[in-house]
């Protein structure tokens, strides 16, 4: 799809990136923390508008398209919600954002045959083993430093990365740059 005219959904990544960073930055002491969340944010509109700029609202998913991305995005928000609560009775719940991390990636591969984008794979896999590490450190640390912040930090970046790449902004910012 990286050669149509516009693409679909083109605010799937901006705004998820924002909230993992949100989810990161809440890890943080209070004042460092502020004026993190205060530049992911920042970072998350401006992407937003940069888009659009360029896209408007972008191409709307057709019928069958639009069901099942909001299947897929109600069934990942649901198994998140019941694996945080699971993780928490059983006295696990540092896990619960890694966790989420690498559903949100599983989510992001079944996206990816959808939307015919082969970025999806490529960040699906890096929240996936980036939700993979997270766990790992959740089990060897105290606090929520690592399994939060760490995770949900990483996991914005990888989000705005992916979206910048595939809706061209990436590409717009090297020919700025060679010129």
């Amino acid at each position: 799809m990286r050669g149509s005219a516009e693409p679909y959904v083109p605010y799937v990544e901006p705004i998820a990136g924002g909230a993992w960073w949100t989810i990161g930055a809440a890890a943080l002491d209070a004042g460092v923390g502020t004026v993190v969340l205060a530049g992911g944010l920042g970072v998350t509109a401006g992407l937003i508008v940069a888009l659009k700029k360029r896209y408007g609202t972008g191409v709307p998913l057709p019928p069958r398209g639009r069901g099942r991305f909001l299947r897929l995005l109600g069934i990942t928000v649901a198994l998140v919600a019941v694996a945080g609560t699971v993780l928490g009775y059983f006295g696990l719940g540092e896990l619960t954002i890694p966790i989420a991390c690498a559903m949100v990636g599983v989510a992001l591969i079944l996206l990816s045959s959808q939307l015919d984008e082969r970025v999806f794979l490529a960040a699906g896999g890096g929240l996936m083993v980036l939700g993979a590490v997270g766990a790992l450190l959740a089990l060897d640390s105290a606090g929520n430093m690592y399994p939060q912040g760490l995770v949900g930090l990483v996991a914005g970046g990888i989000l705005w990365l992916a979206g910048a790449y595939r809706t061209g902004l990436l590409d717009e910012a090297r020919q700025r740059v060679r010129h």
